[in-house]
């Protein structure tokens, strides 16, 4: 009985911790390949084989109700605690290759996801690229800000040189 609750105060604490929760089935995975799958997600999450009725109990106290019509069968959890877009195409990835493990659903930014939006969260673009494609548009921006400011500069310089040679030409 103690090791149970353990179990649940362990799970309760991962749900809390988790920036996301992504649910698969996992039946027909072999030991070895849920070894490579936990090393496919290991940046990004913790890829736990878990009991449901210890999970629901452990994502009830954790205040997410929403998970259990994805507690059915042997289901393991992805606790995400880095990037969940990483953690999803690593899923998806991986469940291309291994088409035994299927994306149940999740919980993501305190709403449920079903399987259908797991994948359109593994379809996003990383949060790297996200943030480089924004530093890029930042850049040009500042570029074009630049430009607008020194060209009335540019122009009254070759403004003044063109009077200045016409001057030097009307001199002559």
């Amino acid at each position: 009985m103690a090791n149970k609750e353990a179990t649940v105060a362990e799970l309760t604490d991962k749900f809390r911790e988790s920036t996301a929760i992504l649910l698969t089935e996992y039946r027909g995975l072999t030991v070895g390949e849920i070894k490579n799958l936990r090393d496919k997600v290991r940046n990004d999450a913790t890829y736990s084989v878990v009991k449901n009725t210890l999970t629901k109990i452990a994502a009830k106290q954790a205040g997410i109700d929403s998970l259990e019509e994805y507690m059915s069968g042997p289901t393991a959890i992805a606790f995400v605690h880095g990037d969940p877009v990483a953690a999803a195409k690593g899923l998806r990835d991986f469940s291309k290759d291994h088409p035994v493990l299927v994306l149940k659903g999740g919980f993501f930014d305190g709403q449920p996801m079903d399987a259908a939006e797991v994948q359109k969260l593994a379809a996003l673009e990383s949060r790297e690229v996200l943030l480089a494609k924004l530093a890029g548009a930042f850049k040009a921006s500042l570029f074009g800000a630049a430009y607008m400011f020194t060209a009335p500069t540019a122009q009254a310089a070759r403004a003044i040189d063109a009077l200045r040679q016409q001057k030097e030409n009307q001199g002559a």
